[in-house]
């Protein structure tokens, strides 16, 4: 049977909102988990309303879940129209907004997009939460997380992923 969160999730899945690069962001970040495999890529661009510096629009890509995806469309829509800290002050169960609270198990997608976001709008934090995923930021933009990908093939260090045709 399924349940009302796996309703929404699939909800969300269907018709997710503000899914691909943002030409001409403002500001980009990219996290990844090393624990489930997960990427996640958030550009922020930002305007001016009333005297106030404010994100006019965030989207995102990821190579996550349905829940991670889920909550990073989500939250692209919750953070429009508030500033940097204001986004910054969101929680990890903020950022899953009309999905409601999210099983032990699946806390970790939200963290996914938390940990973007935190990258995105305050790149040089040196403070983060310990359950928090691995941040990268990148300093030029890059197209799509597969451009990414190829990218890091070049420059090998640590960790690669490669993605592999199905047979």
């Amino acid at each position: 049977m399924e349940t009302d969160l796996e309703k929404k999730i699939r909800a969300a899945i269907a018709n997710p909102q503000n899914v691909g690069a943002l030409e001409d962001a403002d500001a980009m970040g990219t996290v990844g988990n090393s624990d489930c495999g997960e990427m996640l890529r958030l550009w922020v661009k930002f305007k001016e309303e009333h005297g106030r510096r404010v994100i006019d629009k965030a989207t995102f890509q990821s190579f996550g879940c349905e829940t991670a995806i889920a909550v990073a469309s989500m939250a692209t829509e919750l953070i429009r129209g508030k500033t940097a800290a204001e986004a910054l002050s969101l929680k990890t169960e903020d950022l899953s907004g009309a999905l409601g609270p999210l099983p032990p198990m699946k806390i970790h997608c939200a963290q996914l997009v938390e940990g973007a976001l935190r990258a995105a709008l305050a790149p040089t934090a040196t403070a983060a939460p310990t359950s928090a995923p691995t941040v990268t930021t990148a300093s030029a933009p890059i197209s799509s997380l597969v451009d990414s990908l190829h990218q890091d093939e070049r420059k090998p260090r640590g960790v690669q992923v490669r993605i592999l045709p199905r047979e």
